[in-house]
């Protein structure tokens, strides 16, 4: 068994190959800053109350700032548009779709989350919309290309 695994990831070395596609590596980058998002918005109730405090918080307490709460809807959102995102990566994936179209998309779509949560957390509402809206489109773009094969 050890053997064969050797044999495959030496193959894949010397070929170029790669063991995820650019649109499921993404996928991972997107779900690994999703898993991260948490962190701004509890640090200053750590600071401010102590390790205690935070880890005695049942979540519905008031924010101690105003960008606090805000990073915490921005994280909300970034795991409510997680699902999609990810259906869509894994049925592309699943049909061996992928192509500039798919990979540009799945990459686009990482960056316009990431500076989503930031204008979020700024409270730049504009800027905010659209990013979420380039995000949308980016998804769109991947489900375009499934569905139209």
């Amino acid at each position: 068994m050890f053997d064969r695994i050797v044999y495959v990831l030496l193959d894949l070395y010397f070929t170029g190959a790669t063991l995820m596609s650019i649109e499921l590596e993404m996928l991972v980058w997107v779900a690994t800053m999703t898993l991260c998002l948490w962190i701004p918005y509890i640090l200053p109730s750590t600071v401010i109350g102590g390790v205690m405090a935070a880890l005695k918080r049942q979540g519905d307490e008031a924010t101690p700032y105003p960008w606090t709460g805000r990073a915490k809807r921005a994280h909300n959102n970034a795991i409510e548009n997680l699902i999609p995102f990810t259906a869509i990566v894994l049925v592309a994936h699943m049909a061996e779709i992928s192509n500039e179209t798919t990979q540009l998309a799945a990459i686009a779509y990482f960056w316009f989350r990431a500076v989503h949560y930031v204008f979020y957390t700024l409270g730049i509402p504009i800027l905010r919309t659209l990013s979420f809206f380039g995000g949308w489109l980016a998804q769109l773009c991947i489900a375009y290309q499934i569905l139209s094969l």
